[in-house]
């Protein structure tokens, strides 16, 4: 049984920081991509950066420069600081693992619950 939960969001004002942290645990597994996602309301939700197990980055064009994802493969976490926050970086962030399981390592995804930003302006 493979567990993600996400910490660490809460309220600032725009231009402050926030570093989210986001565990994955269960039993004995290696972790492919880890990645943070946001959903706004009314909206789709969209990928915010991703982390390969090798730590290869990916961010969305809307948060490159001001946002940086890393992660920790023998904790098995992925964080995201989020620095010079803007009003529209508010959502409910959400942490994502694809993890090989299975006889054939077919990759599955596991979500969190998700951790609120609310940026005020």
């Amino acid at each position: 049984q493979v567990q993600v939960v996400e910490s660490g969001g809460g309220l600032v004002q725009a231009g402050g920081s926030l570093r989210l942290s986001c565990v994955a645990s269960g039993s004995d597994f290696r972790i492919n991509a880890m990645g943070w996602y946001r959903q706004a309301p009314g909206k789709s939700r969209e990928l915010v950066a991703d982390i390969t197990e090798g730590g290869t980055t990916n961010y969305a064009d809307s948060v490159k420069g001001r946002f940086t994802i890393s992660r920790d493969n023998v904790k098995n976490t992925v964080y995201l600081q989020m620095n010079s926050l803007k009003f529209e970086d508010t959502a409910l962030y959400q942490c994502n693992a694809k993890i090989p399981l299975g006889r054939w390592n077919r990759e599955y995804d596991f979500w969190g619950r998700g951790t609120q930003v609310t940026v005020s302006s």
